[in-house]
C-alpha cells in the first residue's frame, strides 16, 4: 500500500486510467467483432461497420491506448475483408 500523498494519488490515477483503458479496448474488440459479423449481410452494412471500427482503432491509438503500429494493422486486416466482400461476384 502506499504511504505518501502523492503515491495515493497516483493509486487513484491508474485505477482510473486502467478502467478507461479496459473499456476502450473491449469497445475496439466488440466493433470488430460486428463488423465480422456483418460480413454476411450487405456491403453497405458492412462499409459502415468498417468505418466505425476504424474510428475506434484511430482514437484509441490517438491515445496511445493501442500501440498505434496495431490499429494500422487491425484496419488494414478490416479493409481486405472488406474489398473482398465488395469484389466477389453478386450472386444473381
Amino acid at each position: 500500500m502506499p504511504h505518501t500523498r502523492s503515491a495515493k494519488k497516483n493509486m487513484r490515477k491508474s485505477e482510473k486510467r486502467r478502467l478507461r483503458n479496459r473499456a476502450t479496448k473491449k469497445g475496439i474488440k466488440v466493433q470488430i467483432k460486428a463488423f465480422i459479423a456483418a460480413l454476411e449481410g450487405p456491403a453497405d452494412e458492412l462499409k459502415k461497420q468498417y468505418n466505425l471500427a476504424a474510428k475506434k482503432l484511430d482514437k484509441a491509438a490517438a491515445k496511445r491506448v493501442i500501440h498505434p503500429n496495431l490499429a494500422a494493422r487491425k484496419k488494414s486486416q478490416l479493409a481486405r475483408a472488406l474489398h473482398k466482400k465488395e469484389q466477389a461476384p453478386k450472386p444473381a
